[in-house]
């Protein structure tokens, strides 16, 4: 987010607020555990074990692409995002039925929606930016929440983080690599990990919805939009 916004704008609707908070609670590690094939000896590891050594594979990964989708009061919530480790990230949000592209670079925020999200994000000033990227502080302010969903350290730390009793659940085959499992007995979450390879988090399976870890370590390329308007041109001046 960033400097400081004239409240008029309404910068930083509140549904992305909860869209972050949303992604790190229900998507939280509430599951992990397994019976699957050795390969790499996460199987035959503990539950806490197969848990700290995802993280482990997940921290030290260079690129990730993560997508899914859950339900949230009624109402659905996916994202789609391609993430480099340290650099940023880039894809698409959507929150009950608006959309957004985010792209994060060099510090820099991105949004791109249509003219409905930017009135809803900015007030009558954001009907002119429908379609253009708009640029916003990420690592500050009201616009924050652009880094929470861009950075792979943080969105698979949300994902892996904090669960109560694990246990190990049976495994399966997922885009034709074997995964080990772990299942939390409190939130009855379900976290699968490559058996084979590194031990990359494969897929996170909550009552809420899913999300799924693929593309490990593939190239992805981050561009900033030449033409983006900044927020701060559009804050009203005293």
């Amino acid at each position: 987010m960033g400097a400081r916004v004239h409240t008029k704008m309404r910068v930083c609707p509140s549904s992305f607020r909860v869209l972050t908070a949303v992604l790190v609670v229900a998507l939280t590690l509430g599951g992990c555990g397994d019976d699957a094939p050795a390969g790499n000896g996460v199987g035959a590891k503990t539950p806490a074990q197969i848990v700290a050594a995802a993280q482990l594979a997940a921290a030290g990964a260079a690129t990730v692409h993560v997508a899914g989708s859950i339900v949230n009061g009624g109402k659905p919530i996916s994202l789609d995002m391609e993430l480099i480790s340290g650099k940023g990230g880039q894809g698409r949000v959507a929150l009950d039925g608006v959309s957004v592209e985010l792209l994060a670079v060099d510090r820099g925020g991105y949004l791109n929606g249509s003219a409905a999200f930017f009135r809803h994000v900015l007030g009558p000033v954001g009907e002119q930016l429908g379609g253009r990227w708009l640029k916003a502080p990420a690592h500050r302010g009201n616009f924050s929440w652009i880094k929470s969903l861009t950075s792979l350290r943080d969105l698979v730390a949300a994902a892996l983080a904090t669960h109560g009793s694990l246990s190990r659940a049976p495994g399966k085959t997922l885009a034709g690599e074997p995964a080990v499992a772990v299942t939390d007995g409190a939130s009855g979450g379900t976290l699968y990990v490559a058996a084979t390879g590194d031990p990359y988090p494969l897929e996170l399976v909550t009552p809420r919805g899913t999300l799924v870890f693929d593309r490990w370590n593939r190239p992805v390329t981050l561009t900033a939009p030449a033409t983006a308007v900044n927020i701060s041109r559009l804050q009203p001046h005293r």
